[in-house]
């Protein structure tokens, strides 16, 4: 595959999806281009031309090359460890990589960094639009609601809404004492219903649609198993899920 080629399919993919054009800021290099939000205004990508030798490239010839940015600065690190990619060049701060393309990297391999960083430089509102579903765990205290009950009689119930959790996300319940465990995986199919409710045990500003997927036995994820294997001490309100918590969750 030819740079040009290459070059085209990167800013053929960055139009249809993201609806960004390359533009042309630099009279003296009518060849280099960004990219940017249309909100914000911030860069996500930057295609230059510049001499092979700047990466530390054998030869003086011209190359083109995206500058991307990535998570943090040790995700771009090791990323810069792999071939045609490097420590990004003529950017200052370190959680920008470089990526020849020469041909060197597919342009499929590129994509999934293109992706990263339009995230990682979008605005809140827009960050907040594109997160991928997440993985929640939620409390339920059975001395003020029959989760158990309600399950029995339905598959999907309502709930009160935590902060941050959104339509296609997943809960996982743990019930409090006496059962105190893990109980029920969810899938949060609804959220913003209004509801406006205050009393000395809970203040509620909205609801959520949740429906019942997956069943535990209290006597495989108790507070006890959270605790010693995966670090959860306590679960006193809508909380991430720990990875090595998600992968027993997912496989029992």
């Amino acid at each position: 595959m030819n740079t040009n080629t290459c070059r085209s399919i990167i800013e053929d993919y960055i139009e249809t999806k993201y609806g960004a054009r390359p533009e042309y800021l630099w009279q003296r290099d009518p060849n280099s281009c960004v990219f940017r939000h249309g909100d914000n205004k911030k860069w996500f990508g930057i295609i230059m031309v510049i001499r092979r030798s700047k990466l530390g490239l054998e030869g003086d010839d011209l190359v083109e090359i995206l500058n991307l940015k990535l998570s943090d600065v040790f995700a771009a690190e090791l990323v810069a460890q792999q071939e045609g990619f490097f420590k990004a060049y003529h950017m200052s701060r370190g959680s920008w990589i470089t990526v020849l393309l020469d041909g060197s990297v597919a342009p499929e391999a590129i994509v999934p960094f293109i992706d990263e960083s339009f995230g990682v430089t979008a605005s809140k509102a827009k960050k907040k639009a594109i997160r991928p579903p997440k993985e929640w765990l939620i409390p339920a205290n059975p001395k003020y609601f029959d989760v158990a009950e309600a399950f029995e009689q339905r598959d999907v119930i309502t709930w009160k809404q935590g902060a941050g959790i959104r339509t296609g996300d997943t809960v996982y319940m743990y019930v409090g004492a006496p059962v105190s465990a893990i109980l029920y995986k969810c899938a949060v199919t609804e959220t913003d219903i209004p509801y406006d409710h205050s009393d000395e045990h809970i203040t509620i500003k909205a609801l959520m649609k949740i429906r019942l997927e997956r069943k535990y036995e209290p006597e495989r994820f108790p507070l006890s198993v959270l605790r010693s294997e995966f670090g959860v001490l306590y679960v006193r309100g809508p909380r991430g899920v720990p990875n090595s918590l998600s992968i027993a969750l997912d496989g029992d």
